[in-house]
């Protein structure tokens, strides 16, 4: 944990704490969010073709395509309600430009 703290420049391990629950709800909202929202859009389970075999892969790489930008979004917000904005804003604009996406902060 101590290594941990260092890398991230967290001071305490209360507030270490807090980054893992903040990490954990946000990765169970992003997981619950994504199906209502395909529902909303329209795209079930059983939207494509019973001939179309690979039908249930689609949706599912749909929801997790989906699942993405939710999770970053929410990151940021929970992050922000639980008082840890800052830390969550450096995590997501280094882990989007590892990704390529940098240019989104720019």
């Amino acid at each position: 944990m101590k290594k941990l703290k260092e890398r991230w420049g967290v001071s305490s391990n209360f507030q270490l704490a807090i980054i893992f629950v903040v990490f954990s709800i946000t990765g169970s909202s992003a997981v619950f969010i994504a199906k209502p929202f395909l529902n909303f859009i329209g795209l079930h389970r059983d939207s494509f073709s019973p001939d179309f075999i690979w039908g249930g892969l689609v949706y599912l790489l749909f929801r997790i395509l989906l699942i993405f930008p939710f999770y970053q979004i929410l990151l940021v917000i929970y992050g922000w309600l639980f008082g840890q904005f800052k830390f969550f804003w450096e995590f997501e604009k280094k882990m989007l430009s590892r990704m390529g996406l940098g240019f989104i902060f720019k």
